[in-house]
């Protein structure tokens, strides 16, 4: 009895370690297509920036917004793309992206121009410290720091960094 008892203790503790660690998530909307899909199941590596470190170009984040659920039961969980981190300048302009002046190259969006959201250019604006530029890789139908609805992200929001996509399995790959 001891060696069950031993053997269910040594589960547990281990089950908790990879909960404190990883995050299974599910895609819920269409904004990262081409990358991601609804109902893509990804792993989300939650000590990513642990140390401090900060998201990098091109990491795809998950974080909590200020946005409701439909069900009323808390805030949304969104993922989206990091296009630029604190100190940059970020403009984009008839249908382009520009980080510090200098026009990015983004083989991940679907379709060929980034439109503003509410009419309006982003035109220099400065990323505060502490606080990152994100979109979608479905630039048409994603909410995303275009938007006053979302703007900047705070890095302290962050749920982690969608590393691994396990579902459809014939899609299993690293992000």
């Amino acid at each position: 009895m001891k060696e069950f008892i031993k053997d269910i203790i040594i589960a547990l503790i281990i089950v908790a370690a990879i909960t404190v660690v990883i995050k299974p998530t599910i895609v819920k909307e269409s904004s990262m297509e081409p990358t991601l899909y609804e109902n893509n199941y990804l792993i989300i590596y939650k000590l990513a920036y642990f140390h401090k470190d900060h998201p990098g170009y091109g990491d795809i984040v998950v974080f909590r917004s200020d946005i409701d659920k439909d069900d009323g039961t808390g805030k949304k969980l969104l993922i989206k793309r990091v296009i630029g981190v604190e100190g940059d300048v970020m403009t984009i302009s008839d249908g382009k992206v520009y980080r510090n002046g200098k026009l990015l190259d983004e083989p991940y969006v679907h379709g060929q121009r980034t439109e503003t959201q509410m009419d309006e250019d982003v035109n220099n604006l400065k990323v505060p410290e502490d606080q990152m530029f994100l979109m979608g890789d479905n630039r048409e139908v994603s909410l995303d720091s275009r938007s006053p609805v979302v703007g900047t992200v705070s890095e302290d929001s962050l749920v982690g960094k969608a590393v691994l996509r396990l579902y459809p399995f014939n899609e299993i790959t690293r992000l």
